[in-house]
């Protein structure tokens, strides 16, 4: 599904990512971790297609197709979901309102007319209720007086909505207590399927007691030095990142 080879990013002229090759298959559940400052959110924003990210070279392939020149609207469309570290405030824009318009405008990019008021209820019932959310939730404005775990959750349920084949959860633990955490995490269990893939970004081995990996992949100043599976990440809880250093000789 994702192919990454040999990938080399900037931010403002400044080299971040520095050799990244990573692949990532329909089904699969990947958790990337790494020190502050390793390169992990611009992984996720340069697959994404953030603009403010660069992609100097190497390749970023999505179902066999190199999308590094396409738009973040694009990528969207064609399948790829990232979730926010510090989501957007969109006052007086109702989260429902908020996932019709992204909805049709990917209904509209793949050539289909909006979906039916009655279709889109449904759907709107039907996953606010997989992810355990209040109906007056969906009325309120997005984001604007969310915790940081209503704004979490608020982003699962976009994910919940738009069905993407790949989803990028960078840092969706952050800021969340352990109730809401149990609820994100189990509405990503209950989308993830043979037929899409979830990377999973995160600090701390807690999440992915909850998510478990297929994967885990060690970031370090711009490249991955060490995968394994989930076991990696309860080894990097009870010795943490300096342990990584010494053992690949960093």
């Amino acid at each position: 599904m994702l192919e990454i080879k040999n990938l080399h990013a900037s931010v403002e002229d400044k080299a971040i990512l520095k050799g990244i090759n990573l692949s990532v298959k329909a089904g699969e559940v990947h958790a990337i971790m790494g020190p502050n400052g390793s390169g992990k959110s611009t992984l996720a924003s340069v697959i994404a297609g953030k603009e403010d990210y660069e992609a100097i070279k190497g390749d970023i392939l999505f179902n066999n197709e190199n999308i590094e020149e396409l738009e973040a609207d694009e990528r969207a469309h064609k399948g790829i979901f990232l979730s926010f570290q510090y989501p957007v405030e969109i006052p007086g824009v109702s989260v429902t309102n908020f996932m019709k318009t992204a909805i049709n405008e990917s209904r509209k990019a793949k050539g289909l007319e909006d979906m039916p008021a009655n279709e889109m209820l449904k759907l709107i019932r039907e996953k606010s209720e997989l992810l355990e959310i209040d109906r007056k939730f969906l009325s309120r404005s997005l984001n604007q007086g969310f915790s940081g775990g209503e704004k979490k959750r608020n982003e699962i349920f976009q994910m919940a909505m738009l069905e993407p084949k790949l989803a990028i959860l960078d840092e969706t633990d952050s800021g969340l207590d352990i109730d809401a955490l149990r609820i994100v995490a189990n509405g990503v269990n209950k989308l993830k399927n043979k037929d899409n893939a979830v990377i999973v970004i995160t600090h701390y081995q807690r999440l992915l007691d909850y998510i478990v990996p297929d994967f885990v992949h060690v970031l370090h100043n711009g490249k991955i030095v060490k995968s394994g599976t989930k076991e990696l990440a309860h080894e990097l809880e009870k010795k943490g990142y300096d342990w990584i250093k010494e053992s690949v000789n960093l």
